[in-house]
């Protein structure tokens, strides 16, 4: 354990891209530019969704919360990131970086378990079309979003309960640009044996459960195309999954990539693009993969469109 003054800090340090004020109105050009994508994208999804009769279904309805939970993900992270570069400063206050974990643990818990539920609603789309509107009928869905935020609200919070017990020096820097909980546990001046399991254990519930949910839905949909007899009905069901496949391997790829860099490598700069992979970029390509290789979300977006200009 290291010697020094032990307490409970007033702030942390995070670690910044790069200290060369020559890059500074760059890196703030750069994360404001992903975050406004991010944010109108998204927002975009939503009103789309919210605003077409022929997209509330059980679908869209999941993808309008994924929309939304990608808005509330980002919105945790940049624009601290783009104060900090403002001011010139990296510091964060001991409260807002645990109001910033527990928001960053909730929403990206969230993601995984939207993801999720999109899986096992494509699953019963293709292999019970029949009995589709029953089982997915709006008290299920709704339910099913329901259960996802209850668990993820607690889960969150006992994290943060958690880490309230430790202590830390002053001056303690965390090495990532947002209040990361397993960089937090790292940098803790007290003993977090208790809080490493407890991640431990939540990372692996919480990551292999779903995916395995994702991976049994895709293994049935794959059985269900193969014994298609129509070419047509094989690239239909295909296009209604080819958009949540590219956003799973996303997701699931810059997480891994995350693990991998904080995990294998000791380079900061390589966990620092990891991490900008995984809570910017992933956010903001999310509704270009879905309105780009949908029909019925393109449609809506231009009626959307002319209605606005229209209107103006």
């Amino acid at each position: 354990m290291e010697t020094g003054n032990h307490t409970r800090a007033s702030q942390f340090l995070l670690l910044s891209f790069s200290d060369d004020p020559a890059l500074q109105p760059l890196l703030f050009g750069l994360f404001l530019s992903m975050y406004l994508v991010t944010v109108l994208g998204n927002l975009l999804i939503i009103l789309a969704i919210v605003t077409d009769p022929h997209l509330h279904t059980p679908m869209y309805f999941f993808l309008s919360n994924l929309s939304f939970v990608d808005i509330c993900f980002t919105t945790t992270i940049i624009p601290k990131i783009l104060v900090n570069i403002q001011a010139q400063s990296k510091d964060i206050s001991y409260t807002g970086c645990l109001t910033q974990m527990y928001f960053f643990l909730l929403f990206a818990g969230l993601d995984n378990f939207l993801l999720t539920v999109m899986a096992y609603d494509r699953f019963v789309a293709i292999c019970h079309p029949l009995h589709y509107l029953v089982i997915m009928n709006p008290r299920l869905c709704g339910l099913l979003v329901l259960v996802c935020w209850c668990i993820i609200l607690w889960i969150s919070m006992f994290h943060v309960l958690l880490v309230m017990r430790l202590t830390f020096c002053i001056g303690t820097e965390i090495p990532n640009f947002f209040c990361d909980l397993a960089q937090i546990l790292k940098v803790a001046c007290s003993d977090t044996f208790i809080n490493n399991i407890c991640l431990y254990v939540a990372t692996a519930l919480l990551g292999m459960f779903p995916f395995t949910g994702i991976l049994f839905s895709y293994s049935q949909i794959v059985a269900s195309l193969i014994r298609m007899s129509s070419t047509g009905g094989k690239y239909k069901a295909f296009s209604t999954c080819g958009s949540h496949v590219c956003v799973v391997s996303l997701f699931y790829g810059t997480a891994l990539g995350v693990y991998l860099s904080s995990a294998v490598t000791h380079t900061s700069q390589r966990s620092l693009i990891a991490s900008v992979m995984y809570t910017a970029v992933t956010p903001m390509l999310n509704p270009f993969i879905y309105s780009l290789r949908n029909k019925d979300v393109k449609g809506a977006l231009a009626g959307l469109l002319s209605r606005a200009t229209s209107c103006h």
